[in-house]
């Protein structure tokens, strides 16, 4: 019988991106900051990750220099993290143009206006449809703890960065029995292959180049243009990574997750903490005679329309 463990989604997230990150930069945000405490507390007594070490942790002056940090990091062939979010989630597209394996972990929160609100949202997130960042999104600490470990292993094979989130308080502050993978055995599913090629393509003064350039529109778009085969092929990609998830935790997950009835006329499609809910009104409508199903959104960018079309079962 496998050991199940009581965490918070925080926890939950942070328990796994620990293992698979070499630099964290932090800066509290509520309601993310419990991730961020977690790695803190972690490093601090000598917990190793992956590699054998402990993470490398500094704490910058704003929510803004934390990204910076992480964007230098992964710019020296380092695997790099932050947790944050709302205000924390600033301009990401040169991480994304760049296409480096950088994942954000994120406790949704809606961005402040006139003024500030720690109000439960999506509203940072859909900030970042456009950044070029792949968003994946988990409904329950369950899925916080295998998705964010996915994150991981689908940033460094697809060489696209990847935002990961769950629902901020409704999530990040459930405590909820979950069950912990193997981190040793998750270790080995990351592409070695890929790290290495990334690693080879580091800053550094003994094999230097060019990066960072200004250039004319012509030559841009060509570059934009060419990193389509990336998120191309991504969908393929993460349901690759969650075929290994799966056969590590037992646990199945899909791009687009179907529940209920297989001759279902009535279907909601949804992502987030509501899922579990949504679960459950599909249990009582089928109970009751309907026939009622749900579509969870896990892989909300790259969209593959594709795949959405697909998960409901055919009528």
């Amino acid at each position: 019988m496998k050991e199940l463990v009581t965490m918070d989604g925080n926890t939950a997230a942070a328990h796994v991106a620990y293992a698979c990150t070499e630099i964290a930069a932090i800066y509290p945000i509520t309601p993310s900051s419990g991730m961020a405490g977690q790695t803190d507390l972690w490093a601090s007594r000598g917990r190793l990750n992956m590699f054998g070490r402990p993470v490398t942790l500094v704490e910058m002056q704003s929510e803004a220099g934390a990204i910076a940090a992480v964007h230098g990091a992964l710019q020296s062939g380092a695997l790099a993290t932050s947790f944050t979010s709302s205000q924390g989630l600033p301009v990401l597209h040169r991480i994304a143009g760049e296409r480096l394996p950088c994942v954000l972990h994120v406790a949704s929160r809606t961005v402040g206006t006139h003024a500030m609100s720690i109000f439960g949202d999506h509203s940072d997130v859909m900030n970042c449809r456009q950044t070029g960042f792949a968003i994946l999104s988990s409904g329950s600490v369950q899925e916080a703890m295998d998705l964010a470990g996915l994150a991981h292993l689908c940033a460094i094979r697809s060489r696209v960065p990847f935002l990961h989130f769950f629902d901020g308080f409704r999530t990040s502050h459930e405590l909820c029995k979950v069950e912990a993978p193997d981190l040793r055995a998750f270790a080995a599913l990351v592409d070695k292959e890929a790290l290495a090629d990334f690693r080879a393509r580091a800053q550094n003064p003994e094999h230097p180049m060019m990066r960072g350039t200004v250039q004319n529109g012509d030559i841009f778009f060509q570059a934009r243009e060419a990193s389509r085969r990336f998120y191309d092929a991504l969908p393929a990609v993460a349901e690759g990574c969650m075929k290994d998830v799966a056969a590590l935790t037992g646990r199945e997950y899909k791009l687009f997750q179907y529940y209920g009835d297989s001759r279902a006329e009535e279907v909601v499609i949804a992502m987030g903490s509501v899922s579990g809910t949504i679960k459950e009104t599909v249990d009582a409508l089928n109970a009751s005679g309907r026939r009622a199903g749900f579509v969870q959104v896990h892989l909300y960018r790259p969209f593959s329309c594709e795949s959405l079309l697909a998960a409901p079962p055919p009528r």
